[in-house]
């Protein structure tokens, strides 16, 4: 994205209204970015191509170059393992040689490709890379779903996570071999994934969870050697959550450095901080020594929804951590004498670290740069920033996030991000309530020009960070365990009225919206409380107990830590849903639903629909036939927006 700090002199309007055309335009997110010797290799998603994922590269440091797609249309990369995928490819290279595995969206496969050119001269025009060979499908299409990959080079082995039959399974493909069956070489007992291989191909890291825990609730480590054939042994739990112990750990990100040690975020002391094992006998898992050289009040990891989620990375002998504090993300060099230096750039929401060498890679953004490819060079010490979506806006334009902590539920200091009018255009001042998905989510500064397309309308928009996100330790994380549909509700209406005690909001003119667990959310505040006055939801969770009876696996069990078990809990659920208490809602309400979502039924939000209509609530429901939980396709995302301003407007009267 361009800016400009003034507009030119002819420019008779100061500020302007951001539109919807403007925040969809392209609306191209990057995902999975990597270094590979000189060059860099990251995922598109494409919602002019439909949702389209591909893989691009460009040498590492040259923004201005246009990136080569090596994976072309009608090849789309996604992932469907747990539902909501990650981890869809997986890079090795060798001397002039570049070879890849990703996951095709269409047949559910594992694909694998080479090219050649990673020596050319970078300042021809591409294509700099040159295929060797077709696309090779490893394995027979079935109902199985991978994810999680690794290149184990020496073996000439894809070595990732297969789910079927309701199991986790570690497994591995021959490289050179089409239409295999899978070899299996570990039976998980429950979930599995964020697997890491040591340089020496020889040792195999990886974490487990069990229901009904979610991985930010409490997992397991474990540590296997690799054998020649490619099979594991002395499979040893090395960290975790046991049943002989009460306390629940979780762990994330396992990493290996050059010599053995291995590094891993687990949140034993309250917050997810790396810490450090020195392995004394390769062939003795029992003689390792954990140290904690870099405690931190901060988070150095994220709740692992996905696969291929990174905080940390190896650049020669830096240990670099992407951390977060209070919804603020930077990124930092942990020394081995347990001091920590930050590495200065700008951005203040990081996620998807990689590095080799001196050169560093992030998906990166702050209150004024949106979304893109964060590149850093730590021996030039210099960055570039690619913008996933080349739009132009003005500075004066975009209202500048403040963060705000007011009293939550229990008394709790609790976050949000409030983002004032610009400009105020409104005599009273309407405010949009934001409740994030997840629940176990965060929202950050960096630009969302959704928000700003609201802000430039004159309203003010809040972003709570209510009782349960993440980025604030775990006990914040655990306000919402038995309490979803209580404190989240709680949190959204204390942060309103927070701003309407400030003069910020006008209490007549309160909006609020989400999607998926937003969805939820916000319905559950439209029951039970009278403070909002219209509301919008996007595919949400309407009915608790058909949820719990009919989600998919990876959260078959969730709702037990947030409510209780359904057998024993039954009325909590019955008391929380918005579906079983629609009639206590009295206001409008719009709704958006895909018609392929296998997480939120739409029969579940048609219900709720009914529900208020018999109630004589003024409703709308607008559907997408070919979307699926969450909207890919910027068309979709730009009538959602039209048509709820619209609503908004017209309800609210402004």
């Amino acid at each position: 994205m361009k800016f400009q700090e003034n507009p030119p002199k002819n420019f008779k309007k100061i500020t302007s209204d951001i539109s919807a055309e403007l925040v969809t335009k392209g609306a191209k997110s990057y995902k999975e970015p990597r270094v590979i010797g000189d060059w860099v290799v990251w995922l598109e998603q494409r919602p002019l191509e439909g949702g389209r994922i591909t893989a691009l590269i460009r040498p590492f440091g040259k923004p201005e170059l246009e990136p080569q797609e090596l994976t072309p249309s009608p090849i789309s990369i996604k992932s469907r393992i747990h539902g909501y995928g990650g981890g869809v490819i997986a890079t090795s290279s060798n001397q002039n040689q570049l070879l890849i595995t990703w996951i095709d969206g269409q047949d559910g496969c594992i694909w694998k490709q080479c090219w050649e050119g990673l020596h050319k001269n970078k300042k021809k025009s591409k294509p700099w890379l040159e295929p060797t060979e077709a696309p090779l499908r490893l394995n027979k299409p079935d109902d199985s779903a991978f994810g999680n990959g690794l290149i184990d080079v020496s073996r000439q082995l894809w070595l990732g996570i297969m789910e079927k039959d309701e199991k986790d399974f570690i497994i591995t493909f021959s490289l050179n071999i089409k239409n295999q069956n899978p070899k299996i070489i570990h039976e998980s007992n429950g979930f599995a994934g964020y697997l890491a291989i040591n340089q020496k191909e020889n040792l195999l890291a990886w974490v487990e969870w069990h229901q009904p825990y979610m991985p930010w609730d409490a997992t397991q480590l474990w540590l296997a050697n690799i054998q020649e054939t490619g099979s594991l042994n002395q499979k040893t739990l090395v960290k975790g959550t046991t049943k002989n112990k009460a306390k629940k750990i979780s762990i994330f990100q396992p990493i290996w450095s050059k010599n053995n040690e291995l590094l891993v975020s687990d949140d034993s002391n309250g917050w997810w901080n790396l810490i450090k094992a020195e392995l004394a006998d390769l062939n003795d898992f029992e003689s390792i020594k954990w140290t904690q050289p870099w405690p931190i009040k901060a988070e150095t990891g994220m709740p692992q929804w996905i696969y291929g989620m990174s905080t940390c990375a190896l650049a020669n002998e830096n240990i670099l951590v992407s951390t977060c504090a209070n919804s603020v993300w930077q990124l930092q060099q942990f020394q081995l004498d347990g001091k920590t230096k930050t590495i200065e750039q700008p951005f203040t929401d990081l996620s998807y670290l990689n590095a080799y060498g001196a050169k560093v890679v992030a998906i990166a953004s702050n209150h004024n740069t949106p979304s893109g490819l964060l590149e850093i060079d730590l021996n030039a010490k210099e960055w570039h920033h690619t913008p996933a979506n080349k739009i132009k806006v003005y500075q004066s334009s975009l209202s500048i996030a403040e963060h705000i902590w007011f009293e939550g539920f229990n008394k709790h200091p609790t976050h949000a991000w409030f983002y004032p009018p610009n400009p105020t255009k409104h005599n009273r001042t309407p405010l949009l309530v934001k409740s994030h998905s997840g629940p176990t989510s965060m929202t950050t500064n960096g630009l969302n020009l959704a928000i700003q397309f609201w802000t430039s309308r004159g309203w003010g928009v809040v972003d709570v960070n209510y009782g349960g996100s993440t980025g604030f330790g775990r006990n914040y994380r655990e306000r919402l365990n038995k309490k979803w549909g209580e404190v989240d509700v709680f949190d959204c209406q204390a942060a309103a009225k927070a701003l309407i005690s400030l003069g910020k909001a006008d209490p007549k003119l309160i909006a609020i919206e989400g999607g998926s667990a937003g969805g939820f959310t916000t319905l559950a505040c439209l029951c039970f409380s009278d403070l909002f006055k219209v509301g919008a939801c996007r595919y949400a969770v309407s009915d608790l107990i058909a949820m719990a009876k009919s989600t998919h696996r990876f959260e078959k069990d969730y709702l037990e830590n947030l409510i209780g078990h359904l057998t024993d809990s039954t009325h909590i659920y019955q008391s929380r849903s918005p579906l079983l208490n629609a009639k206590k809602i009295k206001c409008p309400v719009i709704f958006f639903q895909g018609m392929k979502d296998d997480v939120v039924n739409p029969k579940h939000t048609f219900d709720m629909a009914n529900a208020l209509k018999a109630n004589n609530i003024p409703v709308e429901v607008f559907t997408f036939k070919e979307e699926g939980h969450g909207f890919k396709d910027s068309s979709v995302k730009k009538q959602v927006l039209l048509l709820t301003e619209s609503f908004f407007r017209k309800h609210l009267k402004i």
